[in-house]
């Protein structure tokens, strides 16, 4: 009994005094609690498992690019320029007559002079280099305009998947990595003797590996020769579209 509280004879009295005690009691069991929850905090949730599945799925890849290119030098950097810009609109006019919406598109690349440099140190000529980028997912399209055009020969060939085509792949590996995470965390309830479990958190990625390309090229060289208007040979790759799924669940 804390000091100072009584029960007297009084029933009022009596009363009054019980309702004391029992406020003061109740202040100081508070205070027990709050010291109790401060020195004992809450303790992190159990039977959480993390986990993670990933599915993928290879599908051939339909979109095309290749990247022409020419080089040119001289002793003045007016003069290279000149021929640059000379080549590469030809080679865009050629090409923007085949170009078309969602097949081929046409677009310049890099265009660049730079110094070079004689024993002395000082410069004794220029040279320059200019790139034609022809892309899209009509590859015949693609691989048959690059043949003809003159003045350019073929520097680089890439192929990928087309946004389209990842877009429709991810929905469907999406699918399948979901499911092999809800296998997964349905197995693991059962092998710990849960009768299931709940989630927590998910979080869903999409990974780009990057492209394949496998190129087959023919040599190209700047001016007309018999072989230039022929189509480059390109084959396709395949793609890679992974999609993993990671979090935790609740077993319960």
């Amino acid at each position: 009994m804390p000091s100072g509280a009584t029960i007297g004879v009084d029933l009022t009295g009596g009363i009054v005094n019980i309702a004391a005690k029992t406020v003061t009691g109740c202040a100081f069991l508070l205070g027990l609690t709050t010291g109790f929850a401060q020195q004992n905090p809450a303790q992190p949730p159990r039977d959480v498992v993390q986990l993670s599945a990933s599915a993928a799925l290879e599908v051939p890849q339909d979109f095309l690019m290749l990247t022409l290119s020419t080089t040119r030098e001289g002793p003045d950097a007016q003069g290279v320029q000149e021929q640059l810009k000379a080549v590469l609109q030809a080679a865009l006019n050629e090409a923007k007559v085949s170009a078309q919406s969602d097949a081929m598109e046409v677009r310049t690349g890099q265009f660049s002079l730079t110094p070079q440099y004689g024993r002395d140190g000082h410069i004794s000529g220029w040279r320059g280099s200019a790139q034609l980028l022809l892309q899209g997912q009509d590859i015949a399209r693609v691989s048959s305009t690059a043949g003809r055009i003159q003045g350019l020969t073929v520097a680089g060939v890439a192929f990928s998947l087309s946004r389209e085509q990842r877009t429709r792949v991810e929905s469907q590996v999406q699918v399948m990595a979901i499911e092999r995470f809800k296998a997964r965390a349905t197995e693991i309830a059962k092998a710990f003797g849960f009768g299931g479990y709940t989630l927590r958190e998910i979080v869903v990625s999409a990974s780009d590996p990057g492209q394949y390309p496998r190129p087959r090229l023919l040599a190209m060289q700047d001016g007309a020769s018999s072989k230039a208007s022929m189509p480059v040979p390109v084959e396709a790759g395949m793609g890679l579209v992974q999609v993993t799924v990671s979090g935790s669940v609740q077993l319960k």
